[in-house]
């Protein structure tokens, strides 16, 4: 379906629940060697055929990502997944998310959801451009920008960034790319008493669950949806580029537990393997989710999502 405002809706039907992607921004990133440390040069020549030119920028030299929330209509209730990357907000060590100002919340609006319609907000986890729609600033202060929503945080990211966690040595670059991200994406919802933390697991509903995915961070996590006979999973950053199904192995400059960050995206991409399962990583352009087949020890993408059709 498509807007009268002009911003496109993709939308489609998973057994009982709609799901809509509503994209905040894309843009350029950091170069791969940068992002991928472990993938070297010849991987992404090799598969520049489909990494280029929605995943992969090889004349800038530059990756490409996509910030965008999953609106899930489930059981009545209306469900985001992760809220990008936020208006207003100071991230020094972040250019790309300094000080925006988008339409996003106009957006949304075109796939018919005002912030008072919200139901639950789904942190998958607490980095910058996660959880930044979580709030909005009214003069001069950050309060929830969807009034009636819980949401849904994994306690133990809670802890892992609160200001007076005893766990503050962390790496220098997830330190920077997350500094003023708890103060005034999180502790207003905090305050305000919409939070929920939860730990190991939560359902949302019969047909909702999350679960603990660590790595990323220590309280990353993947909603799983399951409706109508057929599987889908939302994991954040277990992933951030295609590129990562063909090596599996291969962190971001980001996850904070390398070794448990490739336990955790070797299960996770298995399972939906075998499960033929769709999986949402958090910043795919594209198609934004992928059906999988294993390849040996790796995976390729069978399918993009169905956007605009019924599974």
């Amino acid at each position: 379906m498509s807007s009268e405002r002009g911003h496109p809706v993709d939308s489609f039907g998973f057994g009982d629940v709609e799901v809509t992607r509503v994209v905040e921004f894309e843009t350029r990133t950091r170069p791969p060697a940068t992002m991928f440390t472990d993938i070297g040069p010849q991987v992404w020549h090799d598969n520049r055929s489909w990494l280029a030119p929605d995943h992969w920028d090889p004349d800038a030299g530059l990756l490409m990502t996509r910030m965008q929330t999953f609106v899930l209509r489930s059981a009545g209730a209306t469900v985001l997944v992760d809220t990008g990357v936020g208006n207003d907000k100071s991230r020094p060590a972040t250019p790309a998310f300094d000080h925006r100002g988008t339409d996003f919340l106009a957006r949304l609006a075109a796939a018919d959801v005002l912030p008072e319609d919200v139901d639950l907000v789904v942190n998958t986890h607490l980095h910058a451009d996660h959880v930044g729609w979580n709030t909005r600033l009214v003069d001069g202060n950050w309060v929830p920008t969807f009034p009636n929503a819980r949401y849904l945080i994994p306690r133990a990211d809670h802890d892992f960034w609160h200001p007076d966690s005893a766990r503050r040595s962390r790496p220098a670059r997830t330190a920077a790319a997350n500094a003023n991200v708890f103060d005034d994406s999180v502790a207003p919802v905090v305050a305000s008493g919409q939070a929920v933390l939860w730990e190991d697991a939560y359902d949302i509903d019969g047909a909702l669950r999350l679960e603990y995915a660590p790595g990323h961070t220590p309280g990353s996590s993947v909603l799983t949806l399951r409706s109508g006979g057929e599987l889908a999973v939302f994991v954040g950053d277990v992933l951030h580029n295609p590129v990562q199904f063909i090596e599996p192995d291969a962190n971001s400059c980001f996850c904070e537990d390398p070794v448990a960050a490739r336990v955790t995206r070797r299960r996770v991409l298995e399972q939906a393997a075998d499960q033929g399962a769709l999986v949402f990583p958090a910043h795919l352009r594209g198609g934004s989710g992928a059906r999988l087949r294993r390849t040996g020890s790796a995976y390729a993408i069978q399918s993009w999502a169905p956007f605009g059709e019924r599974v």
